[in-house]
């Protein structure tokens, strides 16, 4: 019998049965479906931790939820494979817009539908040029609105991770490239070789992070150091490989970073919610 906690647990086996089906609809079009169709008893067994009572499902049972097959798409860890740098941002011909990068290592094995997480941001790969190292992503106005890509000019860096494989080595934290919103940056200080970090965004976000918590900026893993509620601020610490390696450093006081929340936090208070009511 496998027995599931929504908390947090630990994998003993593994062997699930997925299927991928792909996305037809161009709204819908980012990555691709996993859908989880089996797990016996002697696949994957989920082991509960000490919060089991919060939720707890056995799979001899009918579940008592249901999952829509267009939620789950591509998943990232947060851990920056490159910095890109923008070609173009502009009107596309089909109304929407068009990003162009030159990258290097997203494009190992890279296909049109992949999906690449630009500034922490899942987009869609609708266009690669092997020879000139560029590829084309394409934006929604929604997307514009939401993040903070309208601000990329030709020469800027970009973040770039491409989704998760199987194979891939878990070392950061699931990254949806879902971005909840931006924030802006309002200190910087270095301490040794580190950088310290403050970011103020909406008290609506701000609620989910905590400190020693995980939170994706512009798509880099990170950990919360401090959260200052009446400033509605958090901060957090660079080590000098990570800025080396990623944006942020760049970006001076008063520019927005993009902010995706640990979905975790999301999840319990849903269930907290439902529970209540």
């Amino acid at each position: 019998m496998a027995t599931v906690s929504f908390m947090s647990f630990s994998v003993l086996s593994a062997k699930a049965v997925v299927n991928y089906h792909p996305v037809s609809s161009m709204a819908t079009r980012i990555g691709r479906v996993v859908n989880f169709q089996s797990i016996n008893s002697g696949g994957i067994e989920l082991k509960s931790a000490p919060l089991d009572t919060l939720f707890i499902h056995s799979f001899d049972k009918k579940p008592n939820f249901t999952t829509r097959r267009s939620q789950i798409r591509s998943i990232f860890t947060g851990i920056v494979e490159e910095m890109g740098v923008v070609k173009q941002l502009g009107i596309a011909d089909h109304g929407g817009f068009d990003l162009k990068l030159h990258a290097e290592t997203v494009l190992e094995g890279v296909r049109l539908g992949d999906s690449i997480a630009v500034n922490g941001t899942c987009l869609t790969v609708t266009h690669y040029d092997l020879e000139l190292n560029e590829f084309t992503v394409g934006l929604s106005p929604e997307t514009l609105r939401k993040t903070s890509l309208s601000e990329l000019e030709p020469g800027s860096l970009a973040n770039l991770e491409r989704a998760l494989q199987p194979s891939t080595r878990m070392g950061g934290h699931f990254v949806q490239g879902h971005v909840d919103g931006t924030g802006e940056i309002v200190g910087r200080d270095v301490e040794g070789d580190s950088m310290w970090v403050k970011v103020r965004t909406d008290e609506k976000l701000l609620k989910y992070i905590v400190p020693k918590g995980f939170i994706a900026v512009d798509g880099t893993s990170l950990t919360v150091v401090d959260v200052f509620d009446d400033d509605k601020c958090f901060n957090f610490m660079l080590v000098a490989y990570t800025q080396q390696h990623v944006v942020i450093p760049l970006k001076k006081v008063g520019q927005k970073v993009n902010l995706e929340v640990d979905i975790l936090g999301k999840y319990v208070e849903r269930l907290l919610n439902r529970a209540d009511s």
